[in-house]
């Protein structure tokens, strides 16, 4: 079946195989490397694929074919074991006077190959046998990326010998928690905030649309529950999820039309890849072959830059942003990749094959030797797309692994109490199996200085680099750190991104968006799609005195009372306090209005005076008169005080300015009707009516009615008296500062007792209107309460319709009109028969033209006494 998947990929990825036309000459060299030391550290790398035709239906093969994938990273790998360990034997303080060694082999991937290696490794034979020659192996581990699948076969047969494993490939939580593997150490960092550091990147970005391409494989499956759960935290939607089936899925599945991206998930414009890169899959095969292009990928490691053959320009993953585990650079390993060469290491074969492929070499007929090279070739003249010198996730975990076995084995040679003298290069050998404990506890400082650790309880992956790729130079790649994600930053600052540094895909100049409905702006909440996900919303527009002041806000916010929403309802404004002021054209209308009556009254009560001896004013009661008129100007000037900015003085004297003044003008009323009506119902000399008419009994109303009101008002001032209020509903935008009338049974009580009067005042003169009117008052003091009335019951329902400056101007209006109603009705005629009709001031008119059944001299004594 791996020979299946073998050909599979062959057939899938052909720009990644490379096939060799000298391959009798390959096949004679050695698939594995040798360096003979005191102790020697095994490496298992799958640098090529070593396929066999036949292998699909014969178990022997018959003929061996080689095709090399051009990715630098895996020969980057296998450089920083042998740097490693060169490094490490220059060092007088680590494993001082014992060298190391290596054993490489190539993992081949064949079904009943896959085990080869191992055996040589433990054996130390090349021929498999089924027991062990020698009494002793300078083995003391081995040093892989092997993943779950291949450690699942080869993994028991070194565990039968408890022979130390170290992993340097991505951290796998389930070869730990399973518990079947106790000799498998691993060096890479966990996963821990791969999510978090991702998620943060959308946030950065506002890139709330998402689609995740994930590996099926256990770890993208726990990658995918973590990430959404993240996601799911920070509002951000899933647009898709699509699974990269393996390798050996996708064969099985092979006559199934299977596409990773599809036109239902052309809506996302970022897509996060998951690449496990310890399974063999083909995502980029189904990115580059459907032609997916003006996408920002977000990924897990640099397998992007694997495609070495692949021209930039055209690559549909360029702009990629890469979170990759922040490590530092291994000191001196770019000059020892420079100088590496054929003729300084002629027995490794892999590098013969890379440099026979990108430096145009041929192999001679006689030895198979490298001829007709570049002159002074070196790895470093390769562009970037064909090599990366910067040191890599794999590469620098590679040298940790190796670092770490070394200190392991420095640490239990330490503690050896009986040490053998090494003057004579004779070293003691040891079992294998008592490494793990020292693998297991081992913590050192790398030479780059960073912690290290094998104990998986301890590992945290901090901090992360965002790496970009530029097209620069022109068609090739190169990696640039635009941002850093440290889990140990506070809240707010783990993210730093400069996005000034980001190279976007082909054709994007700005930053691209990836959202499913566009931001909500200020003064919109909003309403979610109904069947649709979370980041899927219409916009709607705050309600009336409510905002938003951010993006994407799900709820409106009320303002408080004493301020308003604004006309974009982004913002609350503060509210202009405001009232019934003089500076106001209202204002300024009333309080013109009121002065001018008020000067028209006191000029009609100087006209009375001055006129104070003819019949018509003598004998309508001119105290009364007087009187009337001067609680008119008291009602005019009273106005005065429902105008300006309230105060409580301002407040308590409005209402009961206003009732006294107005029950002493209705009471003067009343007295001047009743006087009208004992007058002329007084027919006899002797009758009571006309002592009470001669004794002045009428004008003890006005002080009784008035000493009422007062005493209504007393109480009303001492329960619950008015107060400053504020009114923030009436006007928007505006705090409209009144005078609440404090207790409202108290103000109807006393405007109910105003009312009273008058409808009283009304009815009496009402009941008089037929009385000879030469100097009669009753039918004007009848139309004057009637106006009086008209107005203050329209005034009612006005004054509860109207709010904030518009009833205080409708009180004001209502006191104006129906003190200009008693006003105009009662004395407006008076002054016109003065000015106008002099002539019908005499008495001698009046009889002349009197129609009463009375005697004139019994009707001259009455009105004498009316006056």
């Amino acid at each position: 079946m791996l020979s299946l998947i073998v050909i599979f990929l062959l057939l899938q990825l052909p720009s990644l195989v490379c096939t060799f036309d000298n391959e009798a000459c390959l096949r004679q060299r050695s698939t594995s490397v040798h360096k003979d030391g005191d102790m020697v550290i095994g490496c298992f790398l799958s640098l090529y694929f070593f396929m066999y035709y036949t292998g699909m239906i014969d178990i022997q093969p018959t003929r061996e074919l080689y095709f090399f994938p051009l990715t630098s990273s895996k020969y980057q790998n296998y450089l920083a074991f042998i740097f490693a360990i060169d490094e490490i034997n220059r060092n007088p303080h680590l494993l001082p006077n014992i060298s190391l060694g290596y054993e490489f082999h190539n993992f081949i991937s064949s079904h009943w190959r896959i085990l080869e290696n191992s055996f040589i490794l433990l054996t130390g034979q090349n021929e498999i046998p089924n027991y062990i020659c020698r009494k002793e192996s300078k083995g003391v581990a081995v040093v892989t990326e092997m993943p779950w699948e291949t450690s699942a076969q080869i993994g028991p047969l070194l565990e039968l010998y408890r022979f130390p494993q170290v992993n340097f490939g991505s951290f796998d939580p389930t070869l730990m928690d399973s518990g079947q593997y106790p000799s498998f150490h691993q060096v890479a960092p966990k996963e821990t905030y791969l999510a978090l550091a991702m998620v943060s990147l959308m946030l950065h970005f506002h890139w709330t649309w998402v689609g995740l391409l994930i590996t099926e494989s256990h770890k993208g499956l726990q990658f995918l529950s973590d990430i959404r759960a993240e996601m799911d935290r920070n509002r951000v939607c899933a647009a898709f999820v699509r699974m990269v089936l393996t390798a050996t899925v996708s064969y099985n599945s092979a006559a199934k039309k299977h596409e990773i991206l599809t036109a239902e998930t052309s809506s996302a414009n970022v897509v996060v890849i998951y690449y496990d890169t310890d399974s063999a899959n083909d995502v980029n095969f189904h990115i580059v072959q459907n032609l997916v292009t003006w996408k920002v990928w977000v990924t897990n490691s640099q397998w992007h830059a694997d495609l070495d053959g692949r021209h930039f320009i055209l690559d549909p993953f360029r702009g990629i942003l890469v979170v990759s585990y922040h490590h530092e650079e291994i000191s001196g390993f770019k000059d020892f990749v420079q100088e590496a060469t054929p003729l300084k290491y002629p027995e490794d074969t892999y590098l013969v094959m890379y440099w026979s492929k990108n430096f145009a070499c041929s192999f001679s007929d006689s030895d198979c030797a490298l001829m007709n090279c570049t002159h002074n070739a070196s790895l470093a003249w390769l562009p970037l797309n064909r090599f990366q010198r910067a040191v890599r996730d794999r590469s620098y975990n590679m040298y940790n692994a190796v670092y770490a076995v070394a200190h392991a084995l420095h640490a239990m040679l330490l503690e050896e109490v009986q040490m053998p003298p090494m003057s004579n290069r004779q070293v003691m050998m040891f079992p294998s199996w008592k490494l793990h404990l020292f693998l297991k506890n081992i913590e050192f400082s790398s030479p780059s200085g960073e912690l290290v650790n094998l104990d998986e309880r301890q590992k945290l992956d901090s901090e992360y680099d965002i790496l970009n790729f530029w097209n620069f130079p022109e068609g090739l790649r190169l990696k640039v750190k635009v941002g850093t994600f440290s889990s140990h930053a506070p809240h707010g600052h783990k993210l730093t991104v400069s996005e000034d540094m980001i190279e976007w895909a082909t054709g994007v100049a700005e930053t691209p968006r990836s959202v499913c409905s566009e931001s909500c702006n200020p003064g919109y909440r909003k309403s979610p799609e109904e069947g649709k996900a979370a980041c899927c919303f219409d916009c709607i527009p705050c309600a009336d005195n409510e905002i938003t002041n951010n993006t994407d806000m799900e709820q409106c916010g009320k303002c408080p009372d004493h301020q308003y929403a604004s006309a974009q309802k982004n913002q609350c404004v503060q509210k202009y306090v405001t009232f019934l002021a003089y500076e106001d054209a209202l204002g300024k209308a009333l309080a013109g209005t009121a002065l001018s009556l008020t000067l028209l009254t006191a000029a009609v009560l100087g006209f009375f005076l001055k006129h104070r001896d003819i019949p018509i004013i003598k004998a309508n009661n001119r105290a009364l008169s007087y009187t009337l008129l001067i609680s008119l100007t008291c009602c005019f000037l009273c106005s005065l005080l429902f105008i300006g900015r309230p105060n409580t003085a301002t407040c308590i004297l409005q209402q009961t300015t206003f009732a006294v003044v107005f029950t002493v003008a209705v009471s003067t009323v009343l007295a001047k009707t009743i006087t009208v009506v004992l007058a002329f119902k007084a027919t006899a000399p002797r009758r009571r009516m006309r002592q009470l008419l001669v004794s002045g009994a009428p004008n003890s109303i006005i002080p009784i009615c008035t000493l009422i009101q007062l005493t209504l008002c007393g109480v009303w001032m001492g329960t619950n008296p008015p107060y400053i209020d504020t009114d923030v509903h009436s006007e928007h935008g505006h705090i409209i500062i009144v005078c609440n009338k404090g207790s409202l049974t108290a103000f109807y009580c006393v405007l109910g007792y105003l009312g009273s009067l008058a409808l009283v005042s009304f009815t009496v003169a009402f009941l008089a209107r037929n009385l000879p009117d030469t100097f009669n008052e009753a039918k004007l003091l009848t139309f004057s309460m009637l106006v009086f009335c008209s107005v203050w019951v329209t005034f009612l329902p006005m004054y509860h319709s109207s709010k904030g400056k518009a009833m205080v101007a409708m009180e004001v209006f209502s006191i104006l009109a129906s003190s200009a109603g008693l006003l105009s009705c009662i004395f407006a005629p008076k002054c016109y028969i003065i000015l106008v009709k002099p002539e019908k001031n005499f008495v001698t008119g009046i009889r002349d033209k009197t129609h009463c059944v009375r005697k004139n001299s019994s009707y001259h004594e009455h009105a004498s006494s009316y006056t």
